[in-house]
């Protein structure tokens, strides 16, 4: 059996292709929503947070052989984890993730290594503020760019009821949200950049099949200036961005048949 942390859309494609190849596979995402659309996948899911010690004892319990990490660039306590928990279980780790991508210079993009430094570098430049990178850092932002008459900040975020409830404890006031699910195309980003007369947007690094490229560009054409947060510096070993490289990579191991 492979273990199978899933956390993008392209982790989906891929948990479908290694249970086609003929080998048992378990998956494990965060989300009902994530759950629920790999079981539409008929594949096995469990659902929920996962420890380093509740995984590793997983590991042991279903006689897992290899644990395939295809969580979110950006799920730093995922990646490392699973990394020690299939240590000590003694099985392989493969790191699966989509490819970065190169933006070049260009005068409207900062490139930050963290949260804080994406809040700090959208405080010096003021304006209407447009924050893509989720809920589960909003405090940072807030605590930074709220209550500065010269900041408007907009989030956008799943629209979920617990999400809801953060932006109202964190004082984000109901008509700067922006409750919705992706993926966006080019059209409803400069929509919505226009409807908030966005001059600043925040997002993370992570990947084409996430769209931020469409994100990033649409920004910079319309003269946004955008804060990218790169994604963590995580010693993974190997880390494969195609299909095709996870599944050889299982067949040299034995775990599947094609």
């Amino acid at each position: 059996m492979i273990f199978m942390l899933c956390g993008t859309s392209d982790a989906r494609e891929l948990a479908v292709r290694i249970k086609q190849s003929g080998c048992e596979l378990l998956t494990s995402v965060v989300t009902e929503s994530a759950a629920k659309s790999l079981e539409e996948a008929e594949l096995s899911v469990r659902m929920g947070r996962l420890p380093l010690a509740e995984m590793t004892a997983l590991l042991r319990e279903t006689g897992a052989r290899a644990v395939v990490d295809a969580s979110h660039p950006f799920a730093e306590e995922a990646h490392r984890n699973a990394m020690q928990a299939a240590q000590e279980a003694g099985i392989p780790y493969i790191r699966f993730e989509r490819a970065s991508l190169v933006y070049g210079d260009h005068p409207l993009l900062t490139v930050v290594s963290s949260y804080e430094e994406a809040a700090l570098a959208a405080k010096r430049l003021k304006g209407s503020v447009m924050l893509t990178t989720g809920s589960k850092t909003l405090q940072i932002f807030t605590k930074h760019l709220l209550g500065d008459s010269e900041i408007r900040l907009v989030a956008r975020m799943l629209p979920r009821l617990d999400n809801m409830e953060k932006c109202e404890q964190l004082g984000v006031e109901q008509k700067n949200i922006i409750a919705m699910q992706g993926p966006f195309s080019r059209e409803l980003n400069e929509a919505l950049y226009k409807q908030f007369g966005t001059t600043v947007m925040v997002t993370k690094e992570s990947g084409k099949t996430g769209a931020v490229d469409e994100k990033v560009e649409s920004a910079l054409q319309m003269g946004i200036a955008v804060i990218l947060i790169s994604r963590p510096e995580i010693e993974f070993g190997t880390v494969y961005s195609k299909e095709e490289e996870v599944l050889q990579q299982l067949k040299q191991l034995g775990l599947t048949e094609a």
